[in-house]
């Protein structure tokens, strides 16, 4: 867990935070304010090399690990932006780095990592089954050399700014497989081809500036190597990219948390009321020091799931710990700033209530913190699974 303080880094801080200064406050609240994407800023990343961070180099990335990927994303919200604009690119792209054919890495990777391609897009949810994925109902049924998709997602983010989507389907039915983990395989979308010729978006607007989408898959043909991996592992390969996830989700997390302790702290120090600053008030002052203790402790997590991630160990309870305590740090953080600035921390302007309807969403995605808490507790205690 050294790593966190090591040269390499320091660089990618440094250099993530010279980007972001170009995008600033103003910048953020405009897209926020016109539900808009901020395309600028994703360009800028891609082109400085960002967003193939973890791609390996022989495909033209720059095969560093979690870790540094982490702090890539952390930074971007400790800068006052939104990296849900683009950790999708990270973390989709596990399946196909992982389990893709070499026809496919070699094809699809190169053109990721130089921003020719956008990979920001996954298609795992349905409104009818919420996280209990193994009982999708999208099916794929292989005829000849094609597979027809039919059902429906949702809660499926940045299509309008993706090429490529990653898909899972049910390849077997539920009936006639021993596991319900089975039978599920995972398809490499491309958008460009497929949106109006067998697959309808139906954006969803919600309390965040969070582009995301309800999918309807109407007899959609894929090509037979649209494929990736074996077929019926689908959920299986999901599961690897999911751990990467979440170490990544808990990494913004970190960020934001100490954004809001920052903002809050330097608030509480300038704003005099009574004839002296808010900040001297232990009411005041503690919700924010208890909020920078959380926010330490999620990191220590944060670096054990990447150490683990990074060299091969199954880093499925560090993953799922790191993003519960995050999760719960940031939001913590986000009322006490929100609390310390008062009637202006509802004024857009502070950039306050952006950031806290931004970082609420991670107690309830990409998965739920009661779902965390169930984990725990059957995998680590050893108690009765509950679902």
């Amino acid at each position: 867990m050294s790593q966190r303080n090591s040269e390499d880094i320091k660089s990618i801080r440094e250099g993530v935070r010279a980007l972001c200064a170009e995008f600033d406050a103003a910048y953020w609240r405009k897209i926020d304010e016109e539900k808009g994407f901020p395309e600028t800023f994703v360009s800028a990343m891609t082109q400085a090399g960002w967003l193939s961070a973890m791609i390996p180099e022989a495909y033209g990335g720059s095969g560093l690990g979690l870790a540094e990927a982490s702090v890539i994303l952390e930074e971007v919200n400790y800068c006052g932006g939104n990296s849900g604009t683009i950790h999708g690119q990270m973390y989709n792209m596990f399946t196909l780095l992982r389990h893709g054919s070499e026809a496919q890495k070699s094809y699809y990777l190169p053109k990721l990592a130089s921003g020719e391609l956008r990979l920001q897009s996954m298609g795992v949810t349905e409104p009818t089954t919420g996280t209990d994925t193994t009982k999708i109902k999208t099916t794929a049924v292989r005829k000849g050399d094609k597979y027809v998709i039919n059902g429906q997602k949702v809660w499926i983010s940045r299509v309008q700014h993706s090429d490529l989507m990653i898909l899972l389907a049910r390849t077997t039915p539920l009936a006639e497989v021993t596991k319900k983990s089975e039978g599920m395989s995972i398809f490499l979308v491309d958008l460009r081809e497929t949106i109006g010729k067998g697959l309808t978006v139906q954006p969803i607007a919600n309390m965040v500036n969070h582009e995301t989408n309800e999918l309807f898959f109407d007899n959609l043909e894929l090509p037979a190597d649209s494929l990736i991996g074996e077929e019926g592992k689908g959920f299986r390969y999901i599961l690897d990219g999911l751990n990467a996830e979440r170490t990544l989700i808990a990494a913004e997390c970190i960020g934001d948390g100490r954004w809001f302790t920052e903002k809050s702290s330097a608030y509480a120090r300038d704003r005099v009321v009574f004839g002296r600053p808010i900040g001297q008030n232990q009411g005041v002052q503690f919700p924010i020091a208890e909020a920078h203790i959380e926010i330490e402790a999620a990191d220590l997590m944060r670096w054990k799931a990447c150490e683990e991630y990074d060299s091969g160990q199954n880093a499925g309870a560090s993953a799922n710990m790191a993003k519960y305590l995050a999760a719960k740090a940031s939001w913590e953080a986000a009322n006490a700033c929100l609390q310390t600035h008062g009637g202006f921390g509802f004024a857009c302007e502070y950039d306050v209530e952006r950031k806290f309807r931004e970082t609420r969403l991670y107690q309830v995605a990409p998965i739920s913190t009661n779902l965390i808490l169930s984990y725990v507790a059957e995998h680590l205690l050893e108690l009765p699974r509950s679902f």
